[in-house]
């Protein structure tokens, strides 16, 4: 709506309401004195009834342009209140004299400004709502990543969790065959070790035992598949490829041996039971799928060279690496692998080919447990 306002340049409001006053009560006041002082009041005559007349009319015409006035600025105080709700009022179309106009010309700028504000603020408020949603699905998304990244770091190191976030690629949670390396790692003679042991040293040397392990299987490229009680299962190539996968297992599988015999230094060193580790490691073909019911689920590999693996741990010492034949073909043909034998397992017909690597291990000897009773020697043995 445009400002339509009538400017009036002959006379203006103030001078209007001068004149108002003038006439009703200096002009009166003064025909007045007049009058008295030439003694005319004494006598009627024509020249008072003039005089009381133009009295009249001058006080008549003063209260006519005074009430006149009024109108105009009660009219213009009308039409610039506010409503309670706050809604800004219309721009004023006024036929107003002088100052008023001057007044309802600003008034009118300023709601123009208002309105323009008003839009903007809207325009913006839009803009937050929006960017408010955005943030909402921004920080929804984000706390999706930091779960997905915890869980998985639960089963792989957190630079292969970083480059697997970075990727997008979610081939780490697929249903899929694959080539892969599985190892099995078992502290040997754990049954007898702990009868001599209170629950709570169990936990903890196994806890210390696994946080070291676990260590050394993130650093390459190991996905942590279970605990089965003082067993470690473990999948590598799973996210790379046959070759890759069969080196990090072995060199994942010697530094746990060298890392096993540095922690049971200490561990004999304070007076604590100590033991050995066997390894067994085997390459072949296995599903990675997510197994178990529906509000508990399990990343892990099925197949028979998971089974065979299994095995091959179990015909390894303490200290010993077994190395399957499949694994043994992805490693440097100058590397000391040690005998070769061939294993008969029990429902196979045919033996399975296999390395016995011996690392340099320190014999564990005997140590002190200590009981809420007694001091029994405990010496574990293969």
């Amino acid at each position: 709506m445009k400002i339509k306002l009538v400017q009036n340049q002959d006379i203006s409001f103030y001078r209007k309401i001068k004149i108002s006053l003038a006439l009703m009560g200096v002009l009166p006041f003064l025909l007045t004195v007049y009058l008295f002082s030439k003694e005319i009041v004494t006598a009627p005559s024509t020249l008072m009834t003039l005089g009381l007349a133009l009295v009249l009319f001058s006080i008549l015409m003063g209260f006519t342009l005074l009430r006149k006035s009024s109108d105009q600025v009660a009219t213009l105080a009308a039409k610039t209140a506010i409503s309670d709700n706050g809604e800004l009022p219309d721009l004023m179309d006024l036929d107003v004299d002088g100052e008023l106009n001057d007044i309802a010309s600003n008034f009118n700028s300023v709601v123009v400004q208002l309105q323009n504000a008003k839009r903007d603020i809207q325009s913006r408020s839009y803009q937050l709502q929006a960017f408010a949603r955005d943030l909402s699905e921004s920080y929804e998304h984000l706390e999706k990543e930091n779960r997905l990244r915890e869980k998985l770091c639960r089963y792989v190191g957190k630079n292969l969790v970083e480059k697997l976030m970075a990727s997008g690629d979610g081939q780490l949670l697929k249903n899929e065959r694959k080539s892969v390396t599985v190892m099995f790692a078992d502290i040997r003679s754990f049954t007898t070790l702990s009868e001599y042991m209170e629950p709570e040293d169990v936990v903890a040397m196994l806890n210390e035992y696994f946080g070291k392990m676990t260590e050394i299987l993130f650093k390459y490229n190991g996905m942590l598949d279970k605990f089965v009680g003082d067993q470690i299962m473990s999948v590598f190539g799973h996210i790379s490829n046959e070759r890759d996968g069969a080196r990090s297992a072995v060199r994942a599988a010697m530094e746990m041996q060298k890392v096993t015999v540095a922690l049971m230094k200490t561990r004999k060193r304070e007076g604590n039971p100590v033991f050995q580790v066997g390894i067994g490691i085997n390459t072949g073909s296995a599903i990675l799928a997510s197994v178990g019911s529906s509000n508990r689920q399990d990343y892990t590999v099925i197949g028979d060279m998971v089974n065979t693996t299994a095995r091959l741990e179990q015909h390894a010492r303490g200290g010993e690496v077994v190395i399957g034949e499949r694994t043994r073909r992805h490693l440097p043909k100058q590397m000391d692998l040690g005998e070769r034998k061939e294993l008969r397992m029990r429902n196979r017909s045919t033996p399975i080919g296999c390395y016995i690597h011996r690392p340099l291990m320190i014999k564990a000897k005997k140590a002190t447990v200590v009981t809420t009773s007694t001091l029994i020697p405990a010496t574990v043995t293969d």
